[in-house]
């Protein structure tokens, strides 16, 4: 959703809209998630004016459907997000400043009057995915013998622990020399 500059008031703009999974992806240029999925994605946002800078603040609210690292079975993680954004009207592009200052990295710009909520949401959503989801923190896995989901059913395969990478050297013995 892109919103006007021109269009918020002195006392700000509530924007709400919802979408769908292929609204999402289609932001991400995939046809569809190979990691994840969603299907609904609720936003609300109140865009204010001071000047010529912009602020966004918002909640996104959400249902990410995912795979278990560890037993493989599917889960759903609900997500709820709080954003706020400053976006600082875009100073243009001159030659001198090519590479970008540690100040600049965390700048939002606006271009044409224009702010687009959609790649906020969209940058929202990603930060919230874990990089190892677990169905729960308790999940035991798969078996490594037999594979089987060890949260659904118990096998009698013995597993070797080994608490570290050093523990077959722990019978090592030098013999030292006259």
């Amino acid at each position: 959703m892109q919103v006007r500059l021109s269009n918020i008031p002195e006392d700000g703009r509530d924007v709400r809209f919802s979408k769908g999974g292929d609204w999402f992806f289609h932001l991400l240029r995939q046809e569809d998630g190979d990691d994840f999925s969603l299907d609904r994605i609720d936003v609300q946002c109140l865009l204010k004016k001071v000047r010529g800078n912009v602020t966004v603040q918002g909640e996104i609210v959400t249902e990410i459907d995912l795979e278990c690292c560890r037993c493989l079975g599917m889960f759903r993680l609900p997500v709820r997000t709080e954003f706020d954004y400053t976006f600082f009207p875009d100073p243009g592009d001159s030659e001198e400043d090519l590479e970008l200052s540690d100040e600049e990295l965390g700048m939002n710009y606006h271009r044409d009057d224009i702010i687009d909520i959609d790649h906020i949401v969209v940058e929202q959503i990603i930060l919230q995915i874990p990089m190892k989801p677990l169905c729960k923190d308790s999940c035991k896995g798969l078996c490594e013998i037999c594979g089987i989901n060890l949260n659904v059913v118990v096998c009698n395969h013995q597993t070797e622990t080994i608490s570290s990478p050093f523990a077959n050297l722990k019978d090592f013995k030098i013999k030292k020399g006259k």
